[in-house]
Formats: structure tokens, sequence, C-alpha cells
């Protein structure tokens, strides 16, 4: 079933099971979680091909773009992907098995183990990156300009607002 058809199928059956509520916020959450799904399936396909996931492609891209030659610590990888150290950990695993990133020892701090790009790892996420931004392109097709701009506002905002909540 499409989003809109679900969204207003489950408007009419409350506005007949419980006419009292209004499922506005309700519509709006779970037509974001659709939206959510249907991202998540499109990056999964688009990196399939690379031998990849949305977030083995994650790790590579923040390395490229964030870390400097020597690498970055696991807790700045993790600040920056927005995801626990663990989750970091078990995706440089993988990786590092794929000879895409490897670990090692910071010069001045023995007990912190940064994580960098190998040149594998760096060839691959450069091909990728110019291939994923078309492709990001490509799914933001159904919008104007404005308003992928006006949506980029309005997630933030609305991620601000939820960052805020205890």
């Amino acid at each position: 079933m499409k989003t809109q058809e679900l969204l207003d199928t489950i408007r009419r059956d409350w506005a007949r099971e419980r006419p009292d509520i209004d499922t506005t916020a309700q519509l709006t959450v779970i037509g974001i979680q659709r939206l959510s799904a249907l991202l998540e399936q499109e990056l999964e396909r688009f990196f399939a091909p690379f031998d990849l996931t949305p977030s083995s492609f994650d790790v590579l891209a923040t390395l490229r773009r964030s870390a400097p030659p020597e690498g970055l610590a696991f807790t700045r990888l993790s600040t920056l992907m927005a995801i626990t150290p663990p989750a970091v950990t078990k995706r440089v695993d993988l990786l590092a098995a794929r000879g895409l990133v490897e670990r090692r020892a910071h010069p001045d701090d023995r007990r912190t183990v940064l994580v960098r790009l190998t040149p594998t790892g760096r060839e691959l996420v450069d091909h990728v990156l110019t291939l994923h931004v078309a492709n990001e392109r490509r799914l933001l097709l159904g919008l104007t300009p404005f308003e992928a701009a006006q949506l980029r506002g309005l997630v933030g905002k609305f991620a601000a607002h939820l960052e805020q909540t205890p």
C-alpha cells in the first residue's frame, strides 16, 4: 500500500472508531517513519553492488571527510556518526576485515586507538561518493529545490526539538 493511501486509511478508520481523537500527530509520525524505511531501502539497494551498507559507507565517508591523515579516535568517530562506541567498533571490525580501514596506536597516547582509511578504502569511498551524491539527487527529484530546503529546515527543527526532550 502506498504511504498516502495508508495514511488516508488510518485517518478514516480512526475517524470512524474514535472520532474524538485528533490523529494529526500520529499520521505525521507514521508518515516520517514510512519515509525513513523507504529511504533506507533505497540506500541499501544502492550500496549493495559495492558490498557496502548505508552504515558501513557512513564510516568510510566520515573518515574521508573528517579524519586527519593519522586517523580518528573511536570516541570522535562515534560523535561524528552519532552512534554508540560499540556500534562504531562493530562497523570498523567489518571494514578492517575487508582491508578498507585500519587501526593504529595514537602516537602520543597508547590508550587511544585511531581508525583511518586504507588506500583501498579511500579509493572505494571516493568512487562511491560521486555516485551516492547523484543517487541522493535522484531521490529528491520529487521536490523542488525550495521544497528540499524547506524539508531540511523542518527536519533540523524537529530533530532539535526531540534532542531537547528529556
